[in-house]
């Protein structure tokens, strides 16, 4: 609440600026929503209010975009169901809950969070238009529900296009400069993270915490990358380099990894050479971390790089482990470089040529399921309300807690559970300003659209103030959608108003969303320990099915970023040790070296060994899988010595042999480490 009062009592220039926009987007969709005679404009409101959320210019278009096919699926569904079952108002209202079911399962499957109000307006156009019908079944013909259907279509999408054009027009923010922004935080936490892991004196906890806020900014950087598109020529190119760079930064985890695991549990085995190459790594990343600009940032990692092959060809008496480590360190420092390129890429204004995949968004069914039937059971509570009462106020029951529970399925529980009771409060205070302020001077205004809107002007702005705060966004939320449809502008405001109806709405929202805050509590969705089991099962999949892929590494690291942060995420919420975060992130490097070792034999000996290399990353997925249940086998180091017993020596240069010794010694270190601590964790000694 303290929050809430600094937003609105000492808002800083850019909030002001925010909630005049928004005033002014509202105010122009109201005018051509009522100036078209529009049957009810105050829903071009409610689509201009979607649309503050996120207001820099990309985002926005994106927004209106998806808003917009989302109301023209959503009118179209409704089309069809009254023209079908019209006559027929228990089969409509279950098909409608189907329908919510369906759209809202979708929209937690998505990590695009525009995408997801596309679903939101799928579902809420399609009920808007089929309630609004159903309370007049008589007049339910053919042309009255066309009618009525681009009536609400058209509503929504002119308060879209308003609110787009004013994001864009006025004052505009870039969402390019905002990716520049988390490409920034992304780079810094990633060299901090580096500097932590090399470091023999830092502490389990102070790693984890560093990876947790790399996924997050990542997640961050990931999301936004769509939007720069719609910016400008340029904006297709910094969306690739954004996508580069998350891809990366993934490798660089899954690298750095090797050194401080090394370090911490097997320190007989560095020797005085790399031990020397480890304290310079460390040394330069915390002095790229502390560099203040670009070019300085490049000289320390070129001057690193050409350490590392100083120290690489210093002494010619290395074993097979030291090999590899020496090359993975070199692939480290290239890989720093590409992220460099990378952001170098987003601030400037010329074509840019790189190119890797977004990271995917992990689809798990069940999440879906559990959504789409929260959705829909919020929506038949509402609707046997409905038929009940027989109230016109319960319609709203019907709607905007759906549309929230869509909009906010993705929200951990916690977070959810703190927005919904933001939103209530904001309720609570929408309602005193609709009956004690805005529906009593309209009351005895002219009905002109200059007091109107001068009129609506402060509560509006007051809700804006909150909205441009992340912290106080779901209380403007809260106050704006409420308050619009407690007062209903539309021509001809100057009659009385009847408070009774005013409050019925007001408490059917106010029991919707407060159902909706149980139903989440009630219905939580599967638990995360089974989450867990199938992200870890769906990784054992991708390692089986890696070699089959073009472009292996870029397709692996696409897919394993959100699985990262979700992995993180449940082993948070289980309040464990985070050895699986570990061992996620092992499988990462485990996907990269088996690649690289099957390029290498590969360019050396052809294709004769392929049968032996599918095995070996067979072997290599049941491992990964058996230290997840603390187990811990001896087929992959069987695998290994069987397809090192075939290789030709004579076919390898002497490095590039002895690399790939190292590389199997290295995972056979990792793996039987793991497996150890998930063990232990799960079956403690007795005098712990």
């Amino acid at each position: 609440m303290q929050a809430l009062f600094n937003s609105i009592f000492f808002p800083n220039s850019h909030a002001v600026r925010f909630a005049l926009k928004g005033v002014i987007a509202m105010a122009l969709s109201l005018y051509l929503a009522m100036f078209l005679n529009l049957d009810r404009p105050y829903w071009a409101l409610v689509g201009a209010i979607f649309l503050q959320i996120r207001p820099e210019s990309g985002l926005v278009i994106e927004k209106g975009l998806y808003q917009i096919l989302g109301t023209m699926v959503g009118g179209a569904f409704a089309i069809v169901l009254l023209e079908h079952f019209s006559a027929y108002p228990y089969i409509a209202l279950g098909s409608l809950a189907l329908w919510l079911g369906i759209n809202s399962g979708l929209s937690a499957l998505v990590r695009r969070v525009n995408l997801i109000y596309a679903f939101a307006m799928a579902g809420m156009t399609a009920c808007l238009i089929v309630l609004l019908v159903m309370i007049q079944p008589s007049q339910a013909s053919s042309t009255a529900i066309f009618a009525m259907a681009q009536a609400r279509m058209s509503e929504i999408i002119v308060g879209v296009i308003c609110a787009a054009l004013v994001s864009t027009l006025i004052w505009p923010i870039s969402v390019s400069s905002v990716l520049q922004g988390h490409a920034r935080t992304t780079i810094n936490q990633a060299l901090h993270y580096l500097a932590i892991e090399l470091d023999p004196n830092e502490t389990h906890e102070a790693r984890h915490q560093a990876i947790d806020g790399i996924l997050e900014s990542l997640t961050a950087l990931n999301d936004d990358s769509t939007a720069v598109t719609y910016e400008g020529p340029f904006g297709p190119g910094r969306s690739r380099a954004s996508n580069l760079l998350s891809n990366k930064t993934l490798s660089l985890l899954s690298l750095i990894q090797i050194f401080g695991r090394l370090q911490r549990n097997h320190p007989e085995l560095i020797s005085e050479n790399l031990s020397g190459i480890i304290k310079n790594m460390h040394s330069y990343f915390v002095q790229i971390y502390h560099a203040d600009n670009f070019e300085a940032c490049h000289q320390l990692v070129q001057k690193m790089r050409r350490e590392q092959v100083y120290y690489s060809n210093a002494s010619t008496d290395k074993s097979a482990l030291e090999v590899r480590l020496l090359k993975i360190a070199l692939e480290l420092t290239a890989d720093l470089v590409v992220i460099l390129k990378s952001y170098d890429s987003l601030t400037s204004e010329r074509k840019v040529l790189l190119n890797a995949p977004r990271i995917k968004p992990h689809h798990d069914p069940l999440v879906g399921l559990t959504t789409g039937l929260r959705s829909a059971i919020m929506f038949l509570v509402g609707a046997g309300l409905w038929i009940g009462t027989g109230s016109s106020a319960v319609l709203m029951m019907m709607i905007l807690p759906v549309v929230f529970s869509i909009m906010m399925a993705r929200l951990p529980m916690m977070i959810l559970t703190l927005v919904l009771r933001r939103i209530l409060v904001g309720i609570c205070i929408a309602l005193p300003l609709a009956i004690f302020y805005a529906l009593p001077l309209l009351a005895e205004s002219t009905g002109d659209f200059e007091l109107l809107v001068l009129v609506l002007a402060a509560p509006y702005f007051v809700g804006l103030l909150a909205l441009s705060n992340r912290p106080t966004l779901p209380y403007g939320l809260g106050i704006l959608i409420p308050f619009t449809i407690f007062v209903r502008p539309s021509p001809g405001m100057s009659r009385s108003f009847q408070i009774d109806s005013t409050v019925s709405y007001a408490l059917a929202i106010f029991v919707g969303v407060s159902l909706l805050y149980w139903l989440f509590k009630l219905i939580t969705g599967p638990s995360l320990q089974l989450m867990m089991n199938r992200l870890i099962t769906n990784t054992y999949k991708d390692l089986v099915n890696l070699p089959q892929q073009s472009k292996g590494d870029i397709w692996f690291n696409s897919r394993m970023g959100d699985r990262l942060l979700r992995i993180s995420t449940y082993e948070k919420g289980m309040k464990t040790t985070r050895n699986i975060t570990d061992l996620s992130l092992t499988a990462l490097n485990i996907g990269h070296v088996s690649l690289r070792l099957r390029k290498v034999i590969q360019n050396n000996c052809g294709h004769r060994f392929d049968d032996d290399l599918n095995t070996l990353q067979r072997a290599l997925a049941d491992a990964f899988y058996h230290c997840y249940q603390g187990l811990h086998t001896s087929a992959f180091t069987e695998a290994t010595e069987y397809l090192f017993s075939k290789l030709p020596q004579e076919a390898f240069p002497e490095e590039q042999y002895e690399l790939i010794r190292g590389s199997f010694e290295r995972l056979s270190l990792t793996l039987a480490r793991t497996s150890e601590s998930i063990a232990q964790e799960a079956n403690p000694p007795e005098n712990a």
